[in-house]
């Protein structure tokens, strides 16, 4: 397979991931990025798998779904799961890393491989064959490559993703902000908090409604991910859907008073020395000046704060994919292209990777002459791969992005003990059904090596 070269499109998770597997198993890939030519409104650094939204790849523990993925993308030799770990920071037990150190990990890892050749300028038509390509073109895919991926799928659709805010740390008066992780996971200080009392919280959701929005263009309908709705969406669902939801105050009492307030914010540090700050939950498409006004005036502890980004909206892209792809990710009316990430309909960065490393493999097996072989529908990875054939999902879905949940995994058998056992039952299953894939499936036995 060393003379074949395989083109990956995008430098983001999925391409990254993508174009790291198909070197590891000797095939030349030429990876081709955008970036300093050309770059989205959502990107800022000059390497690859620049992470635009939060810097959390989310909870490390096996025994919620993505941690399952996290684990089993460790034991295949991720790219982008090595470089999470070595450049991680501390968030509880989720694994959040330091964004500048993990592109620039993953950037090195890449530019010292000699199979791949990384090939700076922005793609506007798709391959044409017999060669084979994976496009990894993300959510913000420019209009000239997708309005050609959608004459070859007829399957383009978009929602709005929203980013949140970071604010600098010697900005937020620690007077008020108090130090603690919900149940005390992690070391117990991961996040810092910011207390709302009954009054406060409603002053502030009153705020969120009446703050000016940035505008959708005309040509553009917003169809938002249930997992990363703008703040002011949720609000707009009720006065006290954001109290349930990502300013819960559970497992949060203020330790200077004993009380749990009526809400709080949570903020998660952008960096290993804690100079920057993510407000939780916090994607908004409010305009830049009402962000500042609206979050210094009604959210206690940010009176003075200095924000590092302000949150803002992009555009999402992705395909039905179980109408437009087959099982091995490879476009239906284009077999030679294959799809990897978030134009999938996988949605966040783990997802991302995970379908890079899929894709890869299909790439790898159709290299060889040999019929795909998906990864076990009871893993993290097979119940993505349900996701993007439609398996896990029942007949008239209106295909959505989405996160890895239990939901995607086929049924468990049996009678388990509460919702723990039930998850610990995937597990268990999961681990068994990888196993004997990890030894049939292309080669991944090359170690990540550790970042400097």
């Amino acid at each position: 397979m060393g003379d074949t070269r395989v083109t990956v499109i995008g430098g983001g998770l999925a391409g990254s991931e993508a174009a790291w597997q198909l070197a590891r198993a000797g095939v030349a890939v030429e990876l081709v990025e955008m970036k300093p030519e050309r770059r989205s409104p959502a990107h800022v650094l000059p390497g690859l798998a620049e992470l635009v939204c939060s810097n959390s790849l989310r909870s490390d523990n096996p025994h919620n779904a993505v941690g399952l993925l996290h684990e089993e993308l460790r034991r295949l030799g991720s790219l982008v799961l090595g470089c999470a770990d070595a450049t991680r920071v501390p968030a509880g037990d989720a694994l959040a890393v330091d964004r500048e150190r993990f592109s620039e990990a993953v950037t090195a890892r890449l530019s010292g491989d000699a199979a791949v050749r990384i090939v700076h300028r922005e793609v506007e038509d798709l391959p044409p064959p017999p060669g084979l390509a994976v496009i990894a073109t993300g959510p913000l895919t420019g209009d000239a490559l997708a309005a050609r991926l959608a004459e070859a799928t007829g399957g383009r659709l978009h929602f709005y993703d929203a980013i949140a805010p970071i604010v600098a740390a010697e900005s937020i008066d620690r007077s008020i902000a108090y130090a603690r992780s919900r149940y005390g996971k992690g070391s117990g200080d991961d996040y810092l908090n910011l207390p709302l009392d009954e009054a406060q919280y409603h002053a502030f959701v009153d705020a969120l409604l009446q703050g000016e929005k940035v505008p959708a263009h005309g040509f553009e309908e917003p169809r938002y991910f249930e997992g990363c709705l703008p703040i002011e969406v949720m609000a707009e669902r009720g006065t006290e859907v954001l109290a349930h939801g990502p300013l819960k105050p559970v497992g949060l009492e203020d330790p200077r008073t004993g009380r749990r307030p009526h809400a709080v914010v949570q903020l998660r540090r952008e960096d290993v020395e804690g100079t920057a700050w993510n407000l939780v939950g916090f994607q908004t498409r409010l305009t830049w000046p009402e962000q500042r006004r609206i979050f210094r005036a009604f959210l206690p502890g940010l009176a003075n704060a200095e924000f590092v980004r302000l949150g803002q909206i992009h555009r999402n892209t992705f395909v039905d994919a179980p109408r437009v792809l087959a099982p091995d990710l490879s476009v239906r009316a284009a077999p030679h292209l294959f799809l990897a990430g978030q134009i999938t309909g996988v949605e966040g960065y783990v997802e991302s990777a995970a379908c890079g490393l899929m894709a890869a493999r299909a790439v790898l097996d159709r290299l060889a002459g040999r019929a795909f072989r998906p990864p076990p529908a009871a893993t993290a990875l097979g119940a993505l791969h349900r996701h993007l054939t439609g398996e896990a999902h029942p007949p008239g879905y209106d295909y959505q992005p989405t996160n890895v949940v239990f939901a995607l995994f086929p049924p468990l058998t049996g009678r388990f003990r509460g919702k723990a056992g039930r998850k610990e039952a995937h597990v268990e299953r999961a681990r068994k059904e990888l196993a004997p894939w990890i030894d049939t499936a292309p080669p991944t036995a090359v170690p990540v090596p550790a970042a400097g």
